[in-house]
């Protein structure tokens, strides 16, 4: 699939959030990892999406205007 590497990450949460995640790195990191990496996958889709879009007219100035008979 994709090459992988490790990373450091620090994150501020919620106290019983981050307790959450502690216990999760603890018990099972690879839920942990695929749910980091879902969301940024998720992200970068969007910013993908998201400039495609702004680089793409919108249908109402594609329109010709045309003449009042």
């Amino acid at each position: 699939m994709w090459e992988m590497c490790s990373v450091q990450l620090n994150v501020r949460l919620p106290r019983d959030i981050a307790a959450q995640a502690e216990e999760v790195q603890k018990t099972d990191p690879e839920f942990l990892s695929r749910v980091v990496l879902y969301g940024l996958t998720r992200r970068s889709i969007y910013q993908h999406l998201r400039g495609q879009s702004e680089k793409e007219p919108s249908p109402e100035i594609q329109d010709t205007p045309r003449p009042v008979s």
